[in-house]
């Protein structure tokens, strides 16, 4: 597909340039129906810039499902973020509503029907640029604030819960056996137990360190939030996979794990139950992605935190 260019008239942005890596990514992914979207984005983000009385300041980024726009409304700085219809995205308009900027970005503006939001504009650095073992604290002490009391239409950790019953045992046959049994049922055996959610409060399970950005009004907010509505030990995981080298190499798995349950007010128990089921169905949807390194660092940390499984 052709990359569009911006084409200014009278200040006003009339065309969106799309990075040629989104358009080949949600194709691949979505099929006709993603190459009919990725053809509406120009026309759809030149109907928010009229409406919203935005204009175009600055380069277009992407993540795995939307574009970000820098763009100016007046004199504020803004982000104009065009997603991918789905679930997760009017959960995640939710989870920023209920939050309403305190420890993450603030919601400007919301179509949900169009996955059009606008949102303040934050720092380009991340929490990633901070070391490790300062960071864990950071994002520990972020997902506890940002835990609570949860809007009713937030999926329930519950209902993940029971999916994954379903899913595990079919994705560890499709893909190999890739662990040993004894770590597929200590895994179901957690899941099981859970019969109904034991705290409704708001979790980020995808808080991970390129999520958190550097802000004005705060020194770090989060973006892009995945919510369930649940316990704080649903969202640990990813803060361990997501920079496992830097861990390996610096204080060690375990040092860290201590850090993010006491930064997070988790317990440790409970905690380290719900961060393996995490790295389990994390590593089996790796695999059924097609990813390479992921899979690996989860074999790593399921042999670092559950080395008698």
């Amino acid at each position: 597909m052709e990359n569009r260019q911006w084409k200014i008239v009278n200040g006003k942005p009339l065309m969106l340039s799309i990075p040629e890596e989104f358009v080949y990514n949600t194709v691949a992914r979505e099929g006709k129906a993603g190459q009919l979207w990725i053809a509406q984005l120009p026309e759809l983000f030149d109907a928010f810039c009229r409406r919203w009385d935005l204009v175009l300041d600055g380069e277009v980024l992407h993540g795995y499902l939307g574009l970000v726009v820098p763009v100016l409304r007046e004199d504020e700085r803004c982000v104009l973020k065009l997603s991918w219809r789905n679930a997760s995205l009017t959960q995640e308009m939710q989870a920023l509503k209920t939050w309403a900027g305190n420890g993450a970005a603030l919601l400007l503006e919301a179509d949900p029907a169009q996955g059009a939001l606008l949102l303040e504009r934050l720092a380009p650095r991340s929490l990633g640029t901070v070391p490790v073992d300062e960071a864990i604290v950071i994002a520990g002490r972020l997902l506890r604030r940002l835990a609570i009391p949860a809007p009713s239409e937030v999926q329930s950790q519950t209902e993940v819960a029971s999916e994954m019953v379903t899913l595990l045992p079919a994705r560890w046959t499709q893909f190999c056996r890739p662990f040993p049994r004894r770590v597929l049922e200590a895994v179901l055996e957690t899941v099981q137990s859970v019969t109904a959610c034991e705290d409704d409060l708001l979790v980020n399970y995808d808080l991970h360190y390129e999520n958190v950005l550097a802000g004005e009004r705060e020194p770090w907010l989060v973006i892009d939030p995945k919510v369930v509505r649940g316990d704080p030990v649903f969202g640990l995981a990813q803060l361990l996979w997501t920079r496992l080298e830097e861990i390996e190499d610096g204080p060690g798995v375990e040092s860290i794990f201590s850090l993010l349950v006491e930064s997070a007010q988790v317990d440790s128990v409970h905690a380290r139950a719900w961060t393996m089921v995490r790295i389990v169905d994390y590593w089996l949807w790796a695999l059924s992605v097609g990813f390479t390194y992921d899979p690996a660092r989860c074999r790593i940390l399921v042999d670092r935190l559950f080395p008698n499984h």
